[in-house]
């Protein structure tokens, strides 16, 4: 088989994207697979679970992969223990229990070095210079292939020059099918096209497929996800194909960069009293009279930045188990939490949580200026330039935390607070500014539709 072959089966067996890194002698079930500093394969690599677990050699998570060997045929052979590691300290990630459990996976070719001392020798020319392949589909499954290092895939490989996607990884372009366009040319065609529609009544797509007028303060990104055909809806899936769109307001179309918010994760609270008790009991705990004036009501808001005072919630935002001068996590279990003066847990969210959030929806994020207007009705209307990031971890998401560029901005109301049944709603949001989201990639490039 050929590299054309092998990356025509990535094809067909529904991948989108196709990594490759060349493997060393340490490479192999028993030490692991070394992906140096890519954390970023966390967000890369799509996994089902996050899991924090402290060690004798510091803290870890265990990203579980949905993951399967191609075989030469076509067949997918599954393979239920793999996983990633993050080793934070270092910090550094490692491939481990990608053979557990799979007959059919490349055991040979992935074999520690005291099992490969009694392999012939031409099975011993086979695991110098070998090549892993990483797949990614497009329903978040991750599929694997190692090359011989003596065989026609590799040489072709190490013969051509690849981009480097991430550390040490090359992206190899996978062929496109007659008609078919990638993602983001796709994506800034439609970008282009509801650019050109000017003024857009307010409006959401919902699920049956029908459009719905819409009157609230969020319709902005409601009207752009309904004009790409996205239903309302809170999946923590990205939103367009791999991307992840958000818009925002802008004063001026060609001023792209401002103090303007933009929420990009809202994920409860899975700690404190916030966990334990009912929306209800945390508003009136920790909230505050509506300062409107409408009767009856309580809310809790306000932008809660690390180590700094909330004044409207009387809450710190602390990073627990974060070492923001090392910027290093010293603690698996730790987590965002807000404490009141009195040192008690109002709410918190994991590591892990946050880590799982993070990684299913922003490796890649596009974010569209609008402007508003309500009268006649309430219109958006969406600008000629967009910014597209990508190559984001989850170490440089606590750094944003850490440094005040992303914050929490709640909007959690309790209406009719007397009555029997009380009406909360929940919106848990943390926000960045348009201008940091620098903070957060490692490439933002401007893009005129």
């Amino acid at each position: 088989m050929n590299l054309l072959q092998l990356k025509s089966l990535f094809v067909q067996a529904g991948c989108t994207k196709l990594y490759a890194k060349p493997l060393a002698e340490n490479d192999n079930s028993k030490n692991q697979v070394y992906f140096a500093g890519a954390v970023a394969a966390l967000n890369v690599f799509p996994s089902t679970e996050i899991f924090a677990e402290n060690t004798d050699k510091g803290p870890s998570f265990k990203a579980k992969l949905k993951f399967g060997w191609m075989l030469e045929n076509g067949n997918v052979a599954a393979a239920p223990n793999a996983q990633l590691i993050l080793y934070s300290q270092y910090p550094e990630v490692r491939f481990s229990g990608f053979l557990l459990g799979c007959k059919a996976g490349p055991s040979q070719l992935m074999a520690d070095r005291q099992r490969a001392k009694k392999f012939p020798p031409a099975l011993v020319r086979q695991l110098v210079g070998r090549i892993l392949f990483l797949g990614v589909t497009a329903d978040r499954q991750t599929l694997g292939y190692v090359a011989p290092g003596n065989s026609e895939i590799a040489a072709e490989f190490n013969a051509q020059s690849f981009p480097q996607a991430f550390v040490v990884f090359r992206e190899v372009p996978l062929p496109v099918a007659a008609g078919q366009v990638d993602s983001k040319t796709e994506l800034l065609t439609q970008l282009r096209r509801i650019n050109r529609l000017g003024w857009i009544d307010s409006k959401q797509l919902g699920s049956d497929g029908r459009f719905k007028p819409c009157n609230a303060s969020q319709c902005g990104g409601f009207t752009l996800e309904a004009e790409l055909g996205i239903p309302k809806n809170s999946d923590a899936e990205p939103d367009f194909h791999g991307w992840e769109v958000k818009q925002y307001a802008v004063d001026d179309f060609e001023k792209l960069e401002s103090s303007k918010a933009i929420t990009l994760l809202t994920p409860e609270p899975d700690g404190g009293f916030y966990a334990q008790n009912s929306t209800e009991d945390f508003v009136l705990k920790f909230g505050y009279a509506d300062k409107k004036g409408r009767a009856d009501r309580f809310n809790f808001g306000g932008r809660h930045k690390v180590d700094v005072l909330c004044p409207t919630t009387g809450l710190t935002m602390k990073l627990v188990g974060y070492d923001i001068v090392k910027r290093t996590i010293t603690n698996a279990q730790g987590r965002m939490e807000l404490v009141s003066k009195t040192g008690e847990s109002a709410a918190s969210w994991s590591f892990a949580k946050l880590f799982k959030h993070w990684s299913d929806k922003h490796q890649k994020a596009c974010f569209v200026p609008s402007q508003r207007r309500v009268e006649p009705v309430r219109q958006y209307h969406y600008g000629h330039k967009v910014r597209l990031a990508q190559q984001t971890d989850s170490l440089r998401l606590l750094r944003a935390f850490a440094t005040g560029a992303m914050y929490y901005d709640p909007g959690i109301k309790l209406e009719e607070a007397s009555a029997e049944k009380p009406k909360s709603k929940k919106r848990s949001q943390f926000r960045v500014a348009s201008k940091n989201i620098v903070a957060l990639y490692e490439t933002v490039e401007t893009v005129a539709v």
